[in-house]
């Protein structure tokens, strides 16, 4: 697949992750990349960033979601077919497009648990129901030359997380410096490896051999700090006390033996560090909008135009050190 594919996750939640995903689609459309946001997680809230109330309604009716995520999946669900042939994304600019999120997308967490097992077996329908998410963003990505994935999942290590990962190439992991964070670490780890193993044990019996399957590479890239508190210019003492623990914990239970290499970089395993930009956030989501878009005509005006500026380089610094991690080539 030309796109690399890129997955936000942490099974913990509230730390920001939509947030990130939505400001990185964006940044990445004004570096000249051209986006797949892909909203995968049930509560949809990456859908809700994007677009008004006026238009979910009409991805949401009472009866007809054919141009969600559940809607690309419900044939095969239902046992009457496989992965709709044209799967919907919405061009939310001529840079960004959006796999729309739907919360009867938790519907499809028991098959995907029950099919698991089957690949074992080398059963071809389990086979196309693991694999189903990679492949609707792949027709996607063939489609409309995309150029970048990114992938938004919900805070939890189920049936539906783990298709999800094995569709992807690289996994960042978003966090706050605080006690949950270090113990969500600690079980995201050792989940995501197993995964990925057993994913490569499966794939060896795929019955069907120009089935196109995803690799499961799941790389980690890398970790963001997001939504630290600040007091005179430096983390407050009981921030700072977890954010000195995280790099040690993410080698040893996120990276393991891969840490070695991934420590002679510059910034070690940490992508970048998101400030928290307090009233700018809901500026910016009254205005549906990132932070960096806001304009004096959005309330963005006096000291709020230094904090604009300051999201720019900030959500940019993380773009660009992704990128490099990732071997995208960024457009001058």
């Amino acid at each position: 697949m030309s796109a690399p594919i890129i997955a936000f996750f942490n099974n913990k939640g509230g730390v920001g992750k939509t947030s990130l995903v939505y400001h990185l689609s964006w940044m990445y459309a004004d570096l000249g990349l051209k986006v797949l946001a892909s909203d995968l997680d049930p509560q949809a809230n990456l859908t809700a960033s994007f677009l008004d109330e006026e238009k979910l309604e009409e991805f949401w009716p009472d009866s007809d979601h054919s141009r969600t995520i559940y809607g690309s999946i419900e044939p095969l669900l239902r046992g009457v077919g496989d992965i709709a042939e044209n799967p919907y994304a919405e061009e939310i600019d001529e840079r960004i497009h959006l796999i729309i999120g739907d919360l009867a997308l938790s519907r499809f967490e028991d098959e995907l648990s029950q099919q698991w097992p089957h690949c074992l077996d080398g059963k071809e329908r389990a086979f196309r129901v693991e694999s189903a998410f990679w492949r609707i963003m792949k027709r996607i990505i063939d489609k409309s030359s995309i150029d970048i994935a990114l992938i938004d999942l919900g805070p939890n290590l189920g049936a539906i997380n783990r298709s999800i990962l094995i569709a992807a190439d690289y996994l960042v992991v978003p966090l706050i410096p605080d006690l949950f964070s270090l113990q969500g670490l600690k079980n995201l780890g050792p989940t995501v490896r197993e995964w990925r193993n057993g994913w490569q044990e499966r794939l060896k019996k795929n019955p069907v051999k120009d089935l196109e399957l995803p690799g499961g590479q799941m790389t980690p890239i890398g970790y963001v700090m997001m939504q630290h508190a600040e007091k005179m210019g430096r983390p407050v003492m009981a921030y700072r006390r977890w954010a000195e623990r995280i790099p040690r914990v993410y080698s040893e239970e996120v990276l393991g033996k891969e840490c070695r290499s991934m420590e002679k970089r510059e910034n070690g395993n940490r992508l970048g560090l998101i400030k928290h930009y307090r009233s700018l956030m809901p500026m910016a989501q009254e205005a549906k909008k990132p932070i960096f878009h806001l304009l004096a005509a959005d309330g963005a005006i006096g000291s709020h135009q230094k904090g604009v500026r300051e999201a720019r380089e900030n959500f940019l610094q993380v773009a660009l050190e992704m990128a490099d991690r990732c071997n995208i080539a960024v457009p001058e």
